[in-house]
């Protein structure tokens, strides 16, 4: 009977009303007015707690104040970090191979190459069997090419490939030569000395691996042709190509000009490199 009794009074505490009364505190007019019962009152907390905890979870999960919170970082945000690091990471290797290969083309520039031994008589013979296959005639500027070469006895391996490929070169410019190839220098170009502003062209079809300004030479361009030829073109006033662009033979690559500090006068600094050794422009081309 004293259970039921308390749980009569219980319920009786818990259903009995109240009044929540606002008055004006001057004239004590009642401005507001409520019934409420503690059973009331414990609901309406409940259930305002129920909906500010859910809104909470909802703001942090579903919106991006989410990204705010210290340790929480968003599967975008992840996604994003990885995707940078695989683009550093190949970005690094690209940076690793082109340092290798700027590396072997300065060393090319600068005559840092090692000389081979080979047999000069079989190299004269396969190039004379080759020659004796070809079928097309050559033209009167090969012939006379071909017997000034034969004169001066400068065959070797790189000529001599170019020769049986019947791989023409064009002049870049034309002008008079003032300065020659000369090994015993390590001058492995020839200076052609042209008008300030003159074009400069192509000697062949290829593309552009350099096309930049330095402080000894001003601005230079190389370009890579087939059969592992490379050609050289400094000291120009401006230049007209981009590292990346493909040319043909003839088309003007840059402006002659006298950049750099080793130029003494307008003209055109020209080498010829083949599989990573210097030849004589003079023996292909007629720069007259």
């Amino acid at each position: 009977m004293t259970t039921i009794k308390k749980e009569k009074k219980f319920k009786k505490k818990l259903l009995h009303k109240y009044r929540l009364v606002v008055l004006n505190e001057d004239t004590f007019e009642e401005r507001f007015a409520i019934k409420l019962t503690r059973l009331n009152v414990f609901v309406i907390v409940s259930l305002s707690t129920i909906l500010l905890v859910a809104a909470t979870i909802f703001l942090i999960a579903f919106t991006s104040l989410r990204e705010f919170i210290p340790g929480y970082s968003s599967a975008k945000l992840k996604r994003q970090a990885t995707e940078l690091s695989f683009k550093t990471d190949s970005l690094q290797q690209i940076i690793e191979v082109n340092d290798k290969y700027f590396s072997s083309i300065k060393r090319v520039l600068n005559g840092d190459v090692k000389t081979i031994q080979f047999n000069k008589d079989s190299i004269l013979n396969a190039a004379n069997q080759d020659t004796a296959e070809l079928t097309i005639k050559p033209t009167k500027e090969d012939s006379l090419l071909r017997e000034k070469v034969d004169k001066e006895d400068k065959y070797n391996l790189f000529e001599s490939a170019i020769s049986a490929s019947n791989f023409v070169l064009f002049p870049p410019v034309n002008g008079n030569i003032s300065e020659g190839y000369n090994v015993k220098e390590k001058h492995y170009a020839v200076d052609i000395i042209v008008a300030k502003n003159t074009p400069v062209k192509a000697t062949a079809d290829g593309t552009v691996i350099f096309a930049e300004w330095t402080a000894a030479t001003g601005y230079v361009v190389i370009i890579e042709h087939s059969y592992e030829l490379i050609s050289v073109y400094k000291h120009n006033a401006s230049l007209t190509k981009e590292q990346g662009d493909i040319v043909k033979a003839g088309e003007v690559i840059a402006m002659a000009g006298n950049s750099g500090e080793y130029s003494t006068g307008p003209h055109l600094h020209f080498e010829l490199w083949s599989k990573g050794y210097p030849i004589n422009p003079t023996n292909f081309i007629d720069f007259k």
